[in-house]
């Protein structure tokens, strides 16, 4: 990696704050339109790994090499799609540092990247349309008479009934706290579920030397309302679920 400055805070003390009620989310994003025939994209759609180190692969010296949290630190989120008909891998990349794609090889670009500066002011009761991918697990409690564990284990919803009702945990009506009652995160904005579009993908996975690793997907799209602007921009910025790594939980909006 080179040298930039490591965690490098921005000075914001000139800055005011945003007026109750409002909050604003700057990200960088960019789309990256690969050849799916390429190696370097061939791989990654088979090995979610493979797919996590491209993305990865752009944002070079930001911070010290095997930092374990390098992501978060970096804000880096991602989603792709992959059009088999075309062989094109469309890859969006959101971070809240500047990202360097030279790295990736020429040849699998299909397009050259397209890069945009998101800046957008929310208020409780706008109206956004999204598209999420997500990894919509629960957790099963451990039988009884089992070692003590800090959780479960966690269990893939494989119906899109279930996946809606995964997302109703976390939506925010009005008045509600960022957090439920039963610790879940919520996203600061509400929904109608039964006009929430739901597809189950394919689950991504992993060869050795990461066997086990299998990531249930499910797309969700619809209109949310804006309830909570600080928490809606939290989670735009830091992403829902688990599986953040592997190209879940960006919330894309419009």
């Amino acid at each position: 990696m080179g040298h930039h400055p490591v965690n490098r805070t921005p000075d914001t003390s000139h800055v005011p704050s945003a007026p109750r009620g409002v909050a604003r989310f700057v990200a960088t994003q960019t789309l990256l339109t690969l050849d799916a025939r390429h190696p370097l994209a061939a791989k990654s759609l088979i090995d979610a790994q493979d797919m996590h180190r491209t993305v990865m692969s752009g944002f070079p010296g930001w911070v010290d090499d095997g930092s374990p949290d390098a992501r978060s630190q970096m804000g880096i989120l991602s989603t792709w799609t992959v059009d088999l008909r075309q062989a094109r891998l469309n890859l969006v990349v959101q971070s809240s540092v500047p990202a360097d794609w030279s790295r990736v090889p020429r040849a699998a670009l299909a397009e050259t990247p397209e890069t945009l500066t998101v800046d957008h002011t929310f208020r409780i009761g706008d109206r956004v349309d999204f598209r999420t991918v997500v990894n919509p697990v629960y957790s099963l409690p451990s039988a009884p008479g089992a070692l003590p564990r800090s959780r479960g284990t966690r269990v893939p919803h494989t119906r899109p009934e279930h996946v809606r009702m995964w997302v109703s945990r976390r939506l925010q009506p009005s008045g509600e706290p960022a957090v439920a009652p039963n610790g879940v995160t919520r996203i600061g904005a509400d929904a109608d579920t039964d006009r929430l579009a739901v597809r189950m993908l394919p689950r991504v996975s992993s060869p050795a030397p990461h066997k086990g690793l299998r990531i249930a997907r499910a797309e969700i799209k619809g209109n949310l309302t804006v309830t909570d602007p600080e928490t809606f921009v939290a989670a735009l910025t830091q992403g829902i679920g688990h599986a953040r790594a592997y190209s879940c939980g960006l919330i894309l909006v419009r």
